[in-house]
C-alpha cells in the first residue's frame, strides 16, 4: 500500500499503535528478565599484557574463554602489542591457570604489565553515576521542550525520547547483551539524536499552525512530516552508514554501542513521525495554542 496525504493521518495512527505496543513489551522484558549488566557495574578482574604486536585478539579471546570458563573481554590498548583484559571475579576456592599459562599456546613471550580487582561496590557507584546522569540528561530536555514548544507539542517529542531508550533497553533485556558503560553512552546519545529529529518536525508543525490556522491539525502534522522527510532520511541513512562500519569493523568492544545506536536511530526517526505527531492530536492541539493572543483596549 503506497502512503500518500490521503491515508497518512491512517498511518501515523497505525504505526503508534505498534511503537506503544513495543514499548510496553520492552518494559514487561526488563522487569522480568533484567538486564545483563557488565564488568563495569558488577566489578571484576582487570588484567594488562605485553605480547607480540603480531598477535590478535581473535587469537587471544579464544584461549582465555577456554581456561577461565566465561567470556573475556580483549581491548586493545594504546600500544602495538598491549591488551587489556576485563573478566569477572572468580569464585571463592576456585583455581585458574595463569594468564601466562593461558595464552602459552600462541606466545612463550607475555608480559603481565598489571593487575587490579574492581570490586562490585565501584561498579554500584558507576551504576548510581549512570542513572543520575540519563535522570539529568532527561530533566534538561523536558525543561527545553517546555520553553521551546506549548506542552501538548512537547509531549510527543518527549515520550518520543522515552520509547526509545525503552526499546533499546528492551532489546538488551531480549538477548541479554552485555550492558556496560559503552551501551549506557549510546543510550545518552540516542536521547540527543531522537531529540534532534524530533524538534526538527514540532517546529514545522509550529510554522503552521501559526501560517495556516484553518487547517486541521491532522493535514498540518502530515504535511510537516512531507516537508521534512527527505531531511530525516538523509540524516538517519548517513548515520546508519557510520554506525554499522562500526558494528562491523570495530569488534567485540564497540559491538555495544554501536547495536545500541543502530537500533536507537531506527526508533528515533520511527516515533518522532509516529508518537511524536499523533500524541499532541490527541491532547487537543490547535492552531489556536500559537496564534498572538488579542490584548483588549479596554482600560
Amino acid at each position: 500500500m503506497i502512503i500518500n496525504m490521503k491515508n497518512a493521518t491512517k498511518w501515523r495512527y497505525f504505526t503508534s499503535a505498534v511503537s506503544i505496543t513495543l514499548m510496553l513489551v520492552s518494559i514487561l522484558l526488563v522487569a522480568t528478565k533484567g538486564l545483563n549488566w557488565g564488568l563495569d557495574f558488577t566489578g571484576g578482574v582487570v588484567s594488562e599484557v605485553q605480547l607480540s604486536s603480531k598477535i590478535t585478539s581473535s587469537e587471544i579471546e579464544p584461549l582465555l574463554k577456554a581456561g577461565l570458563h566465561q567470556d573475556v573481554a580483549v581491548i586493545a590498548s594504546g600500544e602495538p602489542g598491549r591488551w587489556v583484559l576485563r573478566y569477572a571475579i572468580p569464585e571463592a576456592g576456585q583455581e585458574l591457570p595463569s594468564i601466562t599459562e593461558m595464552l602459552a599456546p600462541i606466545s612463550t613471550d607475555i608480559t603481565v604489565l598489571n593487575t587490579s580487582i574492581v570490586g562490585p561496590q565501584v561498579g554500584q557507584e558507576l551504576a548510581d553515576q549512570g542513572g543520575l546522569a540519563l535522570l539529568v540528561c532527561m530533566l534538561c530536555i523536558l525543561g527545553y521542550l517546555s520553553y521551546r514548544f506549548e506542552w501538548r507539542l512537547a509531549s510527543g517529542s518527549l515520550f518520543a525520547l522515552l520509547h526509545d531508550v525503552v526499546f533499546v533497553l528492551g532489546f538488551f533485556a531480549l538477548t541479554q547483551m552485555e550492558f556496560n558503560l559503552t551501551v549506557l553512552a549510546a543510550v545518552l546519545a540516542i536521547l540527543g539524536y531522537s531529540l534532534n529529529d524530533s524538534i526538527i518536525i514540532a517546529d514545522r508543525i509550529r510554522e503552521l499552525l501559526i501560517a495556516k490556522p484553518k487547517w486541521s491539525i491532522q493535514k498540518i502534522n502530515n504535511e510537516a512530516i512531507a516537508a521534512t522527510f527527505s531531511r530525516t532520511m538523509v540524516t538517519s541513512g548517513t548515520t546508519l552508514m557510520t554506525v554499522g562500519s562500526l558494528w562491523l569493523l570495530g569488534g567485540g568492544p564497540l559491538e555495544g554501542f554501536a547495536i545500541a545506536m543502530f537500533i536507537g536511530i531506527i526508533t528515533g526517526t520511527w516515533s518522532s513521525i509516529s508518537v511524536g505527531t499523533t500524541l499532541p492530536e490527541l491532547f487537543g492541539l490547535k492552531p489556536e495554542h500559537y496564534l498572538p493572543k488579542v490584548v483588549s483596549e479596554e482600560p
